[in-house]
């Protein structure tokens, strides 16, 4: 395992849900009021949790299949997925430790932070707002801010040029495969969080330069001198 030394960075590019954010809570419970609206079994929590990271549109086609009705119904079911959403983005969901602690060390260390996550940008920028996180970052890209989502490279591409860094001295924080096939195709270092979710796969087989429990770990003495 290999910290990035952080005086060799100039931003930093993170993750939302499953890196900032436990939000499975609210995307369990969004989820299984869509299916009940549409009159389908509804899932376990840990069965939606491999859904969590590819977008909306995947977790709402997902949750479908998984519950035994057809994806012509994939319209109409997101809709009814993003109203009940709306009704509990944020009420289920808690901070991970280390993250505030991480973001203003970061920030202290004179990186610049964008968060980056394949959530619809409405819902990203609620959440960040609710859970006192918005002012952390200077921008903020949801899934549907740019014409691919990760983990295509061109987010990532496009939030360095936001961020006025080029990739290499830009680290992505995240918690899944798509984090880390994002930020290697853009050509920036990776770090990935044990704790987040990876579609039910071993995060140590993503490819990152570094695993932690939290992101406090950012922060050690190794990180910023190594």
């Amino acid at each position: 395992m290999s910290l990035p030394d952080l005086s060799r960075l100039d931003a930093a590019i993170v993750d939302l849900d499953g890196t900032l954010v436990d939000t499975l809570g609210d995307l369990a419970a969004s989820v299984n009021a869509m299916l009940e609206e549409l009159h389908r079994p509804t899932l376990p929590v840990g069965q939606v949790e491999r859904m969590v990271g590819k977008g909306s549109e995947f977790l709402v086609r997902s949750a479908l299949e998984a519950a035994g009705a057809g994806t012509d119904l994939l319209p109409a079911a997101h809709a009814v997925w993003a109203r009940q959403y709306e009704a509990v983005n944020g009420r289920h969901a808690r901070v991970y430790p280390g993250v505030r602690e991480a973001l203003a060390g970061l920030r202290d260390r004179g990186l610049r932070l964008a968060c980056l996550t394949n959530k619809p940008q409405a819902f990203a920028e609620v959440l960040l707002d609710a859970k006192s996180l918005r002012g952390s970052f200077e921008w903020v890209f949801g899934g549907d801010a740019f014409a691919q989502r990760k983990p295509h490279p061109l987010p990532v591409e496009l939030t360095c040029q936001a961020l006025g860094a080029q990739p290499r001295r830009t680290l992505m924080i995240g918690d899944s495969v798509n984090d880390a096939m994002a930020a290697r195709a853009a050509g920036c270092p990776v770090v990935l969080m044990r704790y987040g979710y990876n579609h039910g796969q071993p995060i140590e087989s993503a490819g990152a330069d570094a695993y932690l429990d939290s992101m406090a770990e950012l922060l050690a003495p190794a990180a910023g001198s190594a």
